[in-house]
Order: structure tokens, then sequence, then C-alpha cells
């Protein structure tokens, strides 16, 4: 019991959630996706589809990722659902992979986006960009250490201001006088199914991030019906404002102007305001770069604190500090990572596809065993209180699972060596694994110390 010293406050409010998933979901990949999506689209009906498809899926995931987090909210998220349903091992390179692919992938590929728009605004020789994305991992890590209150203060001011210049893109492109001639489809060959396929991998990619809600379960101030409220708002709020964004571009850009632009944001704020436009957008991609980035700095390190608290060899991510109400040691390791791989794209870096191929088949795998964890623990632990039950189950979780593994698929099919790399970086961490101490041995500290759902 010696280490059963500090746990997770209840410091987030309902209204402090819904800023955090917004943050991260509304990020950079809005700004280019869309272009994505129109080259893999036969016409405008199947564009605007596959938008209103993700805001269903990730509808449909928000359900299930709601029952699991009201049902055992913790501070690990996927990392405790996949831990209660499969074991320590499972657990342990999902930690691993979140911690080395998937979230440290995201944070320096967010940095690197804010370091590119960054630079056009204002250059700081050969590498700006690297001196850019470095600074800001370094200041956004240690506005999170230095405490709570301040980190979802300056979420807020980020969101906030994000979601304004979204809205700014939306208003000058809805009011923007379009020429007809430009809003003609754009015939793609081969079959529809297979480009739709293609579509919503890059339209689930711009929609991920709404399952970090998972990770501050255990910190929301009301409880089990604050995290479904959160959940639910925040992503009603995202289709909504993806959909109009969407509908900017078509009107601006035309079907084929947005097929073939690799900034959609740009053309659309240059051809209606100028070349100030240019300048504009350029700050509006960086703070949605820098809002994706603090927020998923905030709750990256959570996984860490949970994989520390269950093997002794990390035990030192496992400590939380009570003054900056969050595990420091974490944030260190994180940020020491994404900087590491911030480096790394010094030499190597190919752009936004690239680092797609790094983190997304490893992210949908462990999507995929979330969803497969929600029928494992109803038969596992049927007597556990579940605030919150998924409607229409199993048909509901079904669907969630069968998309992920879609979606594994076609990440795998489209990200070929790129995808090799973050297999062989989580088959690094099974090696890891086996090196560990007490390898394979469950600890009963988490089930001492967890956060149950309330019974209200």
């Amino acid at each position: 019991m010696a280490r059963n010293l500090i746990t997770p406050a209840k410091n987030i409010s309902s209204t402090d959630a819904v800023f955090i998933i917004v943050g991260i979901v509304i990020g950079a990949g809005i700004f280019r996706a869309p272009s994505l999506v129109a080259a893999n689209t036969g016409s405008d009906v199947t564009f605007f589809l596959a938008w209103v498809l993700g805001g269903l899926v990730s509808f449909i995931g928000a359900l299930c990722y709601a029952e699991l987090s009201t049902a055992f909210p913790n501070t690990g998220g996927d990392y405790h659902f996949i831990r209660r349903a499969f074991g320590n091992r499972p657990a342990f390179l999902f930690a691993w992979a979140r911690m080395s692919v998937i979230q440290t992938g995201s944070i320096a590929l967010l940095a690197y986006i804010f370091g590119d728009y960054l630079s056009e605004l204002y250059r700081m020789g050969e590498h700006s960009s690297f001196i850019y994305a470095a600074a800001i991992i370094i200041i956004l890590t240690a506005i999170n250490i230095a405490g709570l209150r301040f980190g979802t203060g300056t979420q807020r001011l980020f969101t906030l201001s994000e979601v304004a210049g979204v809205l700014l893109v939306i208003v000058v492109g809805l009011l923007y006088q379009a020429q007809p001639a430009m809003s003609e489809p754009l015939q793609q060959p081969g079959g529809s199914g297979s480009s739709l396929g293609m579509a919503m991998v890059f339209v689930l990619l711009t929609f991920g991030g709404w399952n970090e809600a998972a990770y501050i379960s255990a910190e929301i101030k009301s409880g089990s019906r604050g995290m479904v409220r959160a959940l639910l708002i925040s992503l009603l709020a995202i289709t909504l404002l993806y959909v109009l964004i969407n509908v900017a571009y078509i009107r601006v850009l035309g079907h084929h102007g947005l097929a073939g632009s690799s900034a959609a944001a740009s053309g659309l704020m240059k051809i209606a305001l100028g070349p100030s436009g240019g300048y504009i957008i350029g700050l509006l991609v960086a703070v949605s770069a820098l809002t994706s980035a603090n927020a998923t700095i905030f709750t990256g390190a959570r996984a860490n604190y949970a994989m520390g608290k269950d093997f002794s060899a990390f035990s030192g991510l496992g400590k939380w500090n009570k003054r900056a109400s969050g595990p420091v040691n974490a944030f260190l390791v994180q940020g020491g990572i994404s900087l590491v791989l911030v480096t790394l794209g010094l030499f190597t870096r190919n752009g936004f596809e690239t680092m797609i191929e790094y983190t997304a088949p490893v992210f949908w795998f462990f999507f995929f065993l979330t969803g497969v964890a929600l029928f494992v623990l109803r038969k596992k632990e049927p007597d556990v209180h579940r605030p919150f039950r998924v409607p229409l189950y199993p048909f509901t979780p079904a669907i969630f699972c069968i998309s992920s593994g879609c979606l594994l698929y076609s990440s795998l099919a489209y990200t070929g060596l790129g995808a090799l790399v973050g297999v062989a970086v989580l088959i690094t961490g099974m090696v890891v694994l086996m090196a560990l101490p007490g390898y394979g041995n469950a600890t009963r500290l988490e089930q001492q110390t967890e956060v149950r759902a309330p019974s209200g």
C-alpha cells in the first residue's frame, strides 16, 4: 500500500472536456484532408456522404467509449479498458505504441505543421520549421507541467481562436459569389466503392481524437453524465463545422479545384480576400496545430502514467504530482520522445502522408481492440455498474468494430512501407515486455486505487 499515495482529483468540468475534445479533433487536418477526400470521390454527393458517414461512425464510437469510460473511469483510458479485458500484456503493448508511435508521432506531426505555417509568416533560417516545432513541444509541455488550471485555461483560449478561424473560413466561403461552372463533379476512374473507402481513411483521420476524452474520464467533476454529454456535444459540433467548411470549399473552389489543391483553405481565402488571405490562413493553421498539440500533450501523458502504475520497470511514470495535478514525469518522457521524432524529421521528413503511414495502422488496430473490449467486459464483469449503456447492443459496438477493422485494412493497404516501420516499433515493444522483470504478472494496485463511476 506504500505506493497508494496520490490519485487524480475531479478538477475538469464538462465544459473543459468539450474544449479539450474539440481542440484535439479540429486540427490542421481539416485544412489538408478535404483535398484528398475530393480526389477520391466522384461527385459532390459522394464527397459530402463521406463526411456525414465520418460523423456517424465517430458518433457510434463515442457511444461505445461513453459506456467504457463511465463504467471504468480511469486516467489510462484505452489502456485501462484493454488491461481489464485482455490483461497486462496487450495493455502494455498499447501503452508502448501510444508512447512511441501514436501519441508522440501525432505531437511531432502537429508541431511540424505549426512550424511550417509559422515559417511562412516569419522564417528563422534554414531549419525554421524544426526550430518552431521543437520550441512549441517544450513550451506546451512546460505549460501542462505548470498546472492543470493553466493547461485547461490555455486550451480554452486556443480552441476559441481555432473555432473562430474555422468559422471565418466558413463565412467567407458561404458569402463568396462562386462561379457555377466551378462546381462540376470530378470524374474518377475505377469503382466508386474503393474510392469511397479510401476517402473514409482521410475523413476519419480528420475526425480522429475524440476518444482522448477517455483519458480524462476519472477527472470529470460531473461524473458519468458529464462524460457522455461532453462526448456527444463535441461530436455534434465538430460534424456541423466540418460539413459547413466543406460546403465553403466546394462553393469557392469547386470539386475539381478542391481535389487538385494542396492547401484548400489557403486557396479559398486568396480567391475571396486576395493576397492577405494567405497571411490570415497561415495564422489560422498555426493556431489549429497549436491547439491540437496542446490537447494531445495534455491527454497523452496519462496513458504513460497508467503504465507506470502497473509495471515496476516504468514506476517513475506512475507518479502523480499534486501541485501540478498531473503526471509530471510522464509529460517529460512524452516530450522527450516527441523531440526525438522532430529531430529525426529534420533528416528524414517526407511530409503529412509519411506520418499517417507511421501512425495509422497501429492506431486502428488498438481502436479495434478497444471495441472488442466492450464485448469482453460485458461478459467478464457483468455486475459492474454502467451509468450509460450502448443502445442497440450488440449491433452498435459491432458496427464500430467492423468500421475500425476496415480502416485498419485500408491504412495498411494505403501506407505500405511506412506501416511496417510502425509495426516494427510495436514488435520492439514486445521484446521490451519479455525483458521486463515479473513479465506477465498482474498487479493489484489499479484495482485498489481506481476511481469507480458514481452510482447515480
